[in-house]
């Protein structure tokens, strides 16, 4: 059975199978959880990173993770936020694409950090209504898989907005039912 949570947490210390680095199209660090996640990773992620060639945005690359607690590292681009029609699209499809290379190598843990809400703009409420209901479908679009996924907050002021966006949740999809509190 697959599972969807949230916690205030440092993403570089979480065990999982996978985390998500919310990267810069060149992969090869920078501010942020992206430079937090090649600090505590060590020299070797960026000298693997120098080899995939970059990452457009909304697409991911995955590498080993070395000196973290997790085995791999995502990679994913965000978009700077514009506020124009096409960052709602391109962050789903962020989350999608993590979710589908996860799979693809056998992963089922999966921390993402909250892409493109740090210095690339994006609000957090609006993120927190891209985020949850793609992650959510993605868990029932693929219910014959087993996949948990963590989305780790860096503050509390990404832990209210997800908790917002799951209090005010209508809707029928079970894992976002389970999330309230």
């Amino acid at each position: 059975m697959s599972s969807l949570k949230f916690e205030i947490c440092d993403i570089t210390q979480v065990a999982v199978d996978a985390i998500v680095n919310a990267a810069n199209k060149t992969l090869l660090g920078g501010g942020g959880v992206d430079g937090a996640i090649h600090s505590a990773a060590g020299p070797e992620l960026l000298e693997e990173c120098r080899g995939l060639n970059g990452c457009e945005t909304g697409e991911a690359k995955i590498t080993r993770g070395y000196d973290l607690p997790s085995d791999f590292v995502i990679h994913t681009v965000g978009p700077v936020y514009s506020g124009s029609d096409s960052d709602p699209v391109l962050l789903a499809d962020c989350y999608r694409n993590s979710l589908d290379l996860a799979v693809e190598h056998d992963l089922h843990s999966v921390a993402f950090s909250a892409i493109s809400t740090g210095v690339y703009g994006y609000p957090l409420a609006d993120a927190a209504a891209v985020v949850l209901p793609v992650v959510s479908q993605w868990l029932v679009d693929h219910s014959d898989y087993s996949m948990d996924v963590l989305l780790t907050c860096f503050d509390n002021q990404v832990y209210d907005s997800y908790s917002d966006y799951v209090e005010k949740y209508t809707g029928s999809n079970d894992y976002l039912k389970k999330l309230k509190y």
